[in-house]
């Protein structure tokens, strides 16, 4: 039976993804981040061992559209940055085991979060690094705090408090997406519906990739 709850931040559009915004135009950048999020929300729900995804987040958009997906949303109430948020998510999701998820993981796959959920059995916190191996993609903890460290340097930060480093198949799961490469990255991997219609839509985004190559 599924027995996780996957917890997503979603910041506020305006602040989003800053490092993306000089690949797109006008509404095209929240388009982007927004599918960002739907397509790694919606490989969470369609993880077989996950059973609520909680969204944390002020942005009305966001929570329309992963609310829209069959996330639950609530509110940033503690709105004291990605830390705070991702407690507070935590705290609703009120089950044994809890995993923080990256909100810009185009190129997830369902099985790979399975898998990676079934190898955070191994320690009662887990974590799994970016592609760089320097940020932190998924932090799981089973009956305890989930004591998140995201930002700068976070691989290392989780590792200095005690959370074991996961690795495994699962190509999809290390690629976040916050510069050009990172997405030309993701695309090579296969992204989801959403992101791809973006990129589709978006011919300043295409020169943009092309670029970065």
């Amino acid at each position: 039976m599924p027995s996780w709850s996957v917890v997503v931040p979603a910041k506020r559009l305006a602040v989003a993804k800053t490092r993306l915004r000089p690949l797109t135009e006008g509404s095209s950048h929240a388009d982007l981040v927004l599918a960002l999020l739907a397509d790694t929300v919606a490989a969470a729900l369609a993880c077989p061992a996950v059973a609520d995804v909680v969204v944390v987040t002020d942005e009305p958009a966001a929570a329309e559209l992963t609310g829209a997906l069959g996330a639950r949303t609530i509110a940033d109430e503690p709105d004291r940055g990605l830390n705070p948020a991702l407690e507070h998510g935590a705290r609703a999701a009120g089950t044994g085991a809890v995993a923080a998820l990256s909100s810009d993981l185009p190129a997830l796959r369902p099985a790979e979060l399975e898998a990676a959920l079934a190898a955070a059995g191994a320690a009662p916190r887990c974590f799994v690094a970016d592609a760089q191996g320097t940020g932190t993609t998924l932090l799981t903890a089973v009956g305890t705090g989930l004591r998140p460290r995201f930002g700068a340097g976070s691989a290392a930060a989780h590792r200095a408090d005690g959370a074991v480093t996961l690795r495994g198949e699962w190509p999809g799961l290390l690629r976040d997406v916050d510069t050009a490469d990172d997405l030309r990255a993701a695309v090579t991997l296969g992204i989801g519906p959403r992101t791809a219609r973006v990129l589709a839509a978006s011919p300043t985004l295409a020169v943009h990739l092309r670029a970065a190559r």
